[in-house]
C-alpha cells in the first residue's frame, strides 16, 4: 500500500510538470530548446522510472482480499455496528472515521452527520483540548488513555472516554478506538437520550416556521419603519424564546458597528450585560456577516472565539454554552448592510436546521426593507 501511494504521489507530480509544459509552449522562439529539454528528460523519466515501477507493481497482482478475508471484514463491521456500547473510530485529529449505531443513540448525533467532522465538536469546550491531546498521544503510539469529558448536549453528565490506538488493515496511518460510557457504567437508553430529531413532523415544523414569519410581519407592519434600532428590538422579541435562546442585534453606520440588542435567557443576566457592553467590532463572525453579506450557521462552533470575548476575557460562544447559532446580515441584493442579526441556541435545544435558516434569510430581507424605509405620517 506504501509503495502504491507512493507511486501516484509521484504520477501526480508528473502529470502537474506536463501540464507546465504545455503552459509553456507560449514562451518566445529562443527559449523552446530549454522547453524541449526539460520535456525529453520527462519522457525518460517516465521511461526509466515510472514505468518499471508500474510493471512491478503490476505483477505482484492486485492487492484485494480473498472471499474468505472479505466475509471476515463484513462480519467485523457487522460486530462494529451491532456491538451494545458506543464505539467510535476516529483519526488523530479526531475526526470520526465510523460511529456505531449505540454511540448514535448515546451522543444523539447521527452516523451520517458525525462522520468526516471532529468528535470533539460533539463535547463540552473545557474538554476539547484534552480530549485532543490524548488522542494525538495514542495514535502516536503513547499507550492507550482515558479521560472523563462531557457531550455538548448534556453538559451536567460526565462520560467517560477510553482511547485505544488501532490499525485498520491496509492502512498506513494509525486510527484510535474510542468507546464512551457514563461515569456510573450504564448506557443509557435511546428514550433517556434527547436526539437532535424532533418528535415533529417535516409538516409541523414547516406550520411552525410560518407562524414564526407570520408573526415577525405583523410585528413589522405594526410598528414605524425607518427606525433601524426600533425595528431590529421589535423584531428580537419576536425571535427571543419561541426561536433563540440569545438575539444579538448590531446596526451598521457611518461610524461603524454598534450594539443596539440583547437578549437572553433568565438565568443569563449578567452574560447579557457582558454582550451588551462588547464591541461588535471585535466579533469575527459579525464583521465577516456586515462586510461579505453572507449567512452563517454553525452547529457545534468549533471555534470558541468566532463571537468574540466578553470584559472579562471569557469567550461568549463557551459562557454562553452555544450549540448552534444563525449570524445573518440585514440587506437587500443589492443595496448595503443595515445590520446584522445573531441568533444563539445553547444546552440541549435543538441546533438550527438548513430550513431555518432559509426562512431566517427570508425574514432579514423584510427586516431590511422595515428598517431602509423612511417613516410615514
Amino acid at each position: 500500500m506504501a509503495q502504491t501511494d507512493e507511486f501516484g504521489e509521484e504520477l501526480a507530480d508528473f502529470v502537474r510538470r506536463v501540464a507546465e509544459l504545455k503552459a509553456a509552449r507560449s514562451v518566445p522562439a529562443d527559449d523552446l530548446p530549454t522547453v524541449l529539454d526539460a520535456a525529453i528528460f520527462e519522457l525518460d523519466h517516465v521511461a526509466g522510472q515510472l514505468w518499471p515501477r508500474y510493471e512491478s507493481l503490476s505483477s505482484t497482482g492486485p492487492s484485494g482480499v480473498a472471499s474468505v478475508d472479505r466475509q471476515e471484514q463484513q462480519l467485523l463491521k457487522a460486530l462494529f455496528q451491532r456491538v451494545p456500547v458506543p464505539v467510535a473510530l476516529v483519526d488523530r485529529e479526531t475526526v470520526v472515521r465510523r460511529l456505531n449505531f449505540a454511540a448514535t443513540s448515546f451522543t444523539g448525533v447521527r452516523a451520517g452527520y458525525a462522520t468526516g467532522r471532529p468528535l470533539t465538536g460533539f463535547l463540552a469546550h473545557a474538554d476539547r483540548a484534552a480530549f485532543r491531546s490524548q488522542a494525538a498521544a495514542v495514535a502516536r503510539g503513547d499507550g492507550d488513555r482515558s479521560l472523563t469529558v462531557h457531550l455538548q448536549q448534556q453538559p451536567a453528565v460526565p462520560v467517560r472516554a477510553t482511547l485505544t490506538a488501532l490499525r485498520p488493515s491496509g492502512e498506513p496511518r494509525t486510527a484510535v478506538l474510542v468507546v464512551l460510557q457514563p461515569a456510573d457504567s450504564r448506557v443509557p437508553s435511546p428514550e433517556r437520550v434527547p436526539g437532535p430529531v424532533p418528535t415533529l413532523t417535516e409538516t409541523t415544523r414547516h406550520a411552525a416556521l410560518m407562524d414564526l414569519v407570520d408573526a415577525m410581519t405583523t410585528a413589522l407592519l405594526s410598528g414605524p419603519v425607518g427606525d433601524r434600532s426600533g425595528v431590529l428590538e421589535r423584531a428580537a422579541g419576536v425571535l427571543h424564546g419561541r426561536f433563540a435562546d440569545w438575539v444579538v442585534a448590531d446596526v451598521v453606520g457611518a461610524a461603524g458597528l454598534s450594539r443596539t440588542t440583547v437578549l437572553a435567557p433568565s438565568d443569563s443576566v449578567e452574560g447579557a450585560r457582558g454582550v451588551a457592553a462588547q464591541d461588535p467590532a471585535a466579533c469575527p463572525l459579525v464583521v465577516e456577516a456586515a462586510r461579505g453579506g453572507s449567512t452563517a450557521l454553525g452547529v457545534r462552533p468549533e471555534d470558541p472565539d468566532a463571537f468574540g470575548r466578553d470584559t472579562s476575557g471569557a469567550p461568549i460562544l463557551v459562557r454562553a454554552n452555544v450549540t448552534s447559532l444563525l449570524c445573518v446580515p440585514l440587506t437587500t441584493s443589492p443595496g448595503p448592510v443595515q445590520g446584522v442579526l445573531t441568533l444563539f441556541r445553547s444546552g440541549a435545544r435543538r441546533a438550527f436546521s438548513m430550513a431555518e435558516a432559509q426562512a431566517m434569510d427570508m425574514m432579514s430581507r423584510h427586516l431590511s426593507l422595515a428598517m431602509s424605509t423612511p417613516d410615514r405620517p
